[in-house]
């Protein structure tokens, strides 16, 4: 496929379909392939071994590792981070027999989350913004803004900043990110960035 703008790379061994959309500046290493109907932002880098069917919505400033294949029913907003070899489903009871392409169920990965390497996201869930996914933890459930979740089944064990520091709640349930300079409060068991 010829790609309309000069500045995005894609390696000779990756497989680019006819009707996808790739941003400026994106880049598309070894082995990797996205299918027609995928839509990529600009300025992401898609790592060895990488598949990205056909549907699937990928913002602007996004990483997916190695060996991470996102299917039907994803989207991640701008400024996503998938870490090598993590999962999506897109099918809550697969069976070989059985056809469910009709029952795609969507998983969001909203701004600024961080998913850790091996982690696997059951599909249906929203991974909310800025939160961070330990490596391994299997995701069932809905995830909160700036949450940190480990573990299998995945659990939040507190919160995090938008740069991924833990956030350590004094007794005015606030806490100060010196390396971004700003305050964030803990309210109602929700995060937010004053």
């Amino acid at each position: 496929m010829e790609l309309p703008h000069r500045n995005i790379f894609v390696h000779k061994s990756a497989i680019i379909d006819e009707g996808c959309e790739i941003g400026d500046g994106t880049k598309i290493w070894h082995f990797s392939h996205v299918m027609t109907n995928a839509s990529i932002g600009e300025n992401c880098s898609l790592g060895q071994n990488v598949f990205i069917m056909s549907n699937v919505k990928i913002g602007d400033n996004v990483k997916i590792q190695n060996n991470v294949s996102v299917y039907d029913g994803v989207i991640c907003e701008d400024d996503v981070f998938i870490g090598p070899s993590a999962v999506f489903t897109n099918v809550i009871n697969p069976r070989s027999r059985v056809n469910r392409k009709k029952e795609f169920a969507k998983t969001i990965v909203r701004k600024g989350a961080t998913i850790g390497a091996n982690a696997t996201i059951i599909c249906g869930n929203t991974i909310g913004a800025y939160s961070l996914i330990g490596a391994g933890t299997v995701v069932t459930k809905e995830v909160k803004n700036y949450a940190l979740i480990v573990g299998n089944p995945g659990a939040q064990v507190g919160w995090v900043s938008e740069k991924g520091h833990k956030l350590n709640f004094n007794s005015k349930s606030e806490f100060f990110c010196a390396e971004e300079n700003s305050t964030y409060k803990l309210e109602d068991d929700e995060v937010k960035k004053l």
